[in-house]
């Protein structure tokens, strides 16, 4: 196990230091998901320091939308480390990027540590929730990936975004939220709170069921991209994006 783990960790992390896209690593014989999982944890590992720490989780696929386009059937989370936040209005880091994405997504930030992954519990550690976009990239070839591919590739995390609108649970209802997504003044993407697995709560649910299973419960500070709430859209350099998330806000970047 070791041997194909190490294998399909040094083909992506290549792939982010060169920026040219590798072949997938669902090919690498005998490949799991939980070996994914085991892939990305060692990446992470290797990226992460005391400047730059872990700060929340991504996850993913949590859209029909999404999941068709790549033709995969669950979802998955990622790892968010400091230097992936972009601050709102500024531009992408651009040489850090091969095939860029962009996903509107309400986020979490937690006032607790989750010990009770209960939907109760899980949503009284929620300290608020704030509009926010999702950079997403793929170290693999062409985006021709299946779970074990965007698993092992930190759920195809790249980068995130966070508004400055800040609403409590008790102001805002997650599942009735409408999104709406502009590129450069025009419509490009759109849906609902109920687009992201029945309600971005859930998936949140979901999230701290999964962090708890690997041995790292999501705690007090941290941030959860909760997922996408209509299509992703590709990213060509000088785009201008601008996401509205009724009840919660806007959030916007520049390319």
């Amino acid at each position: 196990m070791e041997t194909r783990i190490h294998e399909a960790a040094k083909r992506l992390q290549q792939a982010a230091r060169t920026g040219r896209p590798c072949m997938p690593v669902r090919h690498i014989p005998d490949m799991t998901l939980e070996d994914a999982y085991a892939v990305q944890e060692l990446i992470i590992a290797a990226l992460e320091s005391a400047d730059n720490p872990r700060v929340g989780r991504k996850i993913g696929l949590t859209s029909d939308a999404v999941r068709a386009q790549l033709g995969v059937d669950q979802p998955d989370f990622g790892v968010l480390l400091a230097d992936m936040e972009v601050p709102e209005g500024e531009s992408l880091p651009w040489r850090r990027l091969i095939a860029p994405r962009i996903e509107a997504e309400i986020a979490f930030v937690l006032g607790a540590d989750v010990s009770d992954t209960s939907p109760e519990a899980v949503a009284e550690a929620v300290d608020y929730a704030v509009p926010s976009l999702e950079i997403v990239d793929s170290r693999i070839a062409g985006w021709d990936i299946g779970i074990v591919d965007t698993v092992a590739d930190n759920a195809s995390n790249s980068l995130f975004v966070l508004g400055s609108a800040r609403r409590r649970l008790s102001d805002f209802s997650p599942v009735a939220a409408v999104m709406t997504l502009r590129r450069n003044g025009e419509i490009v993407s759109e849906g609902t709170g109920a687009d992201c697995l029945g309600d971005p709560l859930r998936s949140l649910t979901w999230v701290a069921a999964q962090a708890a299973d690997h041995g790292r419960p999501l705690r007090a500070g941290e941030v959860i991209l909760t997922g996408a709430l209509g299509p992703m859209v590709p990213i060509a350099r000088g785009d201008e994006f601008s996401a509205e998330i009724s009840g919660l806000g806007a959030v916007s970047v520049r390319a």
